[in-house]
């Protein structure tokens, strides 16, 4: 579950992967669905980035009926040709500089496609938000408990939820936090989702941090007093 891996290290540079991150083994199941048919539309990888808590976790699940995928593939996939058509070469080679470079080019042109149409996010009770609490897989579960807890007890508080870590939502999370004066970054880590977090709204707003790592699970009460120290 190391967010900087699936979202900023992968490759040799200039590459990127379409990374799903579910809250819930439902979300898992719906997310590789998700995940195949959106990769197979931009024809690049996809990453399901769950965590170890929601890899030991049992919860009911529904299977979605599978249908075939209807992306015109004639054009490139290679599927034998029957002596019909042009060999399909598939190439990831490029020698000179100067065709990898509008190999690369090409790619990102995919990629703002990707960004403009392929984000989302869970806004939870953001609507009149003084503090956006940031949060993503099962991370976000706790967030949850403690914005209730927070909403119970007068504080006007939200979560806002990834559910794509790339594409980032940035216009969600502008979105959930319009109304805000502070947001705060909650991860089972050091810190790592946070700089895409202040990234995305252009260090507008103080973002604060809490975090634990070593696989030691934040709780709900934690996150209150955090909440409640803002």
């Amino acid at each position: 579950a190391d967010y900087w891996q699936a979202t900023k290290a992968l490759g040799h540079g200039d590459f990127q992967l379409l990374v799903f991150a579910p809250s819930s083994v439902q979300e898992m199941v719906d997310m590789v669905v998700k995940a195949f048919d959106t990769a197979d539309k931009y024809r690049m990888p996809a990453m399901i980035l769950a965590d170890g808590l929601l890899g030991q976790m049992m919860e009911p699940v529904q299977f979605p009926e599978i249908k075939a995928n209807s992306i015109d593939k004639s054009s490139w996939a290679a599927n034998g040709h029957g002596n019909k058509r042009e060999h399909h070469i598939i190439n990831s080679l490029y020698i000179n500089a100067t065709d990898l470079e509008e190999q690369v080019i090409e790619r990102y042109k995919r990629y703002d496609i990707i960004k403009e149409n392929e984000t989302d996010a869970e806004l939870y009770l953001t609507e009149d938000a003084d503090i956006v609490v940031c949060a993503y897989g099962a991370t976000a579960r706790v967030v949850k408990s403690a914005v209730n807890s927070a909403r119970a007890e007068g504080i006007k508080v939200g979560m806002f939820r990834p559910k794509t870590l790339w594409p980032f939502p940035v216009k969600e999370i502008n979105q959930a936090c319009q109304h805000a004066s502070k947001l705060l970054c909650v991860e089972m880590s050091m810190g790592q989702m946070i700089d895409d977090v202040k990234l995305a709204i252009n260090c507008s707003k103080p973002v604060s941090f809490f975090g634990r790592t070593g696989g030691v699970i934040p709780t709900p009460v934690e996150v209150l007093e955090h909440i409640k120290s803002l």
